[in-house]
């Protein structure tokens, strides 16, 4: 496959968003590393917990980074800067308010969350103490995904990288210190994480800002535009949901079958997003090509475009399936598991590797179509997905966790045949702004 210039375009968006989007798991695998060698499996069990609570309420405001995205990128594409950026800060606004509303809500559930998911003893008051003082990092984390979208839409994806890479390296810094030297605990833990998703925050609403006052963008919100980006991405919040669902429903079926196999799920489950979030890289310069060929009404560079992302996915999930093959033998010693967590880990990283290759097709396709503003069609197909796995899932709960994992296989294989059918009609090449 040799490369060409749209493969060079393809490349200086996605490697950049690459690192950013690695960066994001890397989070939780530096708290699960520093809490393993530190606090042992019932913090780590607390932690997966936990981690999938927060990672589910962050995940489903996901519109504000990926519906930014495609409206800044569209207006863009048509030469509307000013207006592009103003939908951007409209997004920053809409963030800020999620974020207030989100720790409003689930400070005082905090303890029901927990205990829905059938965890119990220590286990439960860690996964609470860890769930509340994140909580207090909701509005970074949800002003990083819309500062996030607003540069992506304007094709920049180095400064996402650099913030990523900086809150990374200061997540790692001060875990290390509040967990092993200050001897904090998992609280420790989950302030280091607040603490550099909150500075991250900082660093995009800066940004933002310059770029706004350089365009003569208005920086107040407009009440108009913050409902939009709300409307626009309630479909998105749909999408989101239906695959949140299936998260929840595996993380509560491993929590049910013991301790060990939590935390060995808690552990496959991170690598898993880790791979996932590297293949969403071709996904996110989907989506800013799309949006910006879309609105400049080039349909044939759009539909050439996909066409090679989708080379891109297929051969990206088949090296990042190697890469775990050939790593398998040392995940478990980098989380410090013990051996009934690591001989269960081991069986999940088949699954893990095996399923790659068809999530690069699924999170390019994903990418396109969001970028295309198709967000209605892509809200019925995580439906439709969601509703093939739950049977796979129920079966599988009496199987083991490896079977459990197996399931995600169906929910797969489904999203792969919704995107696909829909990839290759017309419907979704709509054009203009």
């Amino acid at each position: 496959m040799p490369i060409t210039s749209r493969d060079r375009e393809i490349l200086r968006l996605a490697v950049p968003a690459f690192g950013a989007l690695v960066a994001e798991p890397l989070f939780l695998l530096a708290d699960y590393a520093i809490v393993g060698h530190g606090l042992g499996t019932t913090a780590v069990g607390a932690l997966g917990v936990a981690g999938t609570v927060l990672t589910t309420l962050v995940n489903l405001c996901v519109f504000l980074a990926y519906g930014t995205t495609a409206s800044v990128a569209r207006r863009s594409g048509a030469g509307d800067h000013v207006q592009a950026m103003r939908s951007g800060v409209d997004g920053i606004w809409l963030a800020l308010a999620l974020g207030v509303a989100v720790i409003l809500v689930c400070w005082p559930l905090a303890p029901m969350i927990v205990d829905w998911f059938g965890t119990v003893g220590p286990q439960a008051a860690q996964a609470v103490t860890y769930l509340r003082i994140s909580l207090i990092g909701a509005p970074g984390m949800l002003v990083v995904l819309a500062g996030t979208g607003v540069l992506r839409g304007l094709q920049d994806t180095v400064t996402p990288l650099v913030v990523a890479v900086g809150s990374f390296a200061l997540n790692a810094v001060l875990n290390a210190w509040f967990v092993l030297g200050l001897d904090w605990g998992i609280a420790g833990s989950a302030w280091g994480t607040v603490l550099a998703q909150t500075l991250g925050a900082a660093v995009y609403l800066v940004v933002v800002a310059r770029g706004a006052r350089r365009l003569g963008a208005p920086l107040t919100p407009s009440a108009a535009g913050v409902r939009q980006a709300g409307t626009v991405g309630f479909a998105l919040f749909i999408r989101t949901l239906s695959m949140r669902v299936v998260i929840l429903v595996a993380t509560v079926i491993a929590t049910r079958m013991g301790e060990a196999e939590l935390a060995a799920y808690a552990l496959a489950t991170q690598v898993w997003t880790l791979l996932a979030l590297a293949l969403d890289a071709i996904a996110i310069a989907g989506q800013a090509i799309t949006g910006r060929s879309l609105g400049a009404g080039d349909v044939e560079a759009t539909t050439a475009a996909t066409k090679r992302m989708v080379w891109w996915g297929i051969w990206s999930g088949v090296v990042l399936g190697l890469l775990v093959l050939a790593a398998r033998p040392l995940l478990p010693a980098l989380f410090d598991a013990d051996p009934q967590v690591a001989g269960l880990l081991l069986g999940l990283l088949w699954p893990v590797a095996l399923l790659q290759p068809l999530c690069g097709v699924v999170f390019v396709l994903d990418g396109v179509l969001i970028g295309a503003g198709d967000q209605r069609y892509l809200a019925w197909a995580s439906v439709w997905s969601t509703l093939a796995y739950l049977p796979a899932a129920l079966l599988a709960s009496g199987l083991g966790v490896v079977a459990l994992w197996c399931a995600l296989g169906v929910w797969i294989a489904a999203r792969l045949v919704t995107l696909v059918r829909r990839a290759n009609g017309t419907a979704w090449l709509v054009t203009g702004t």
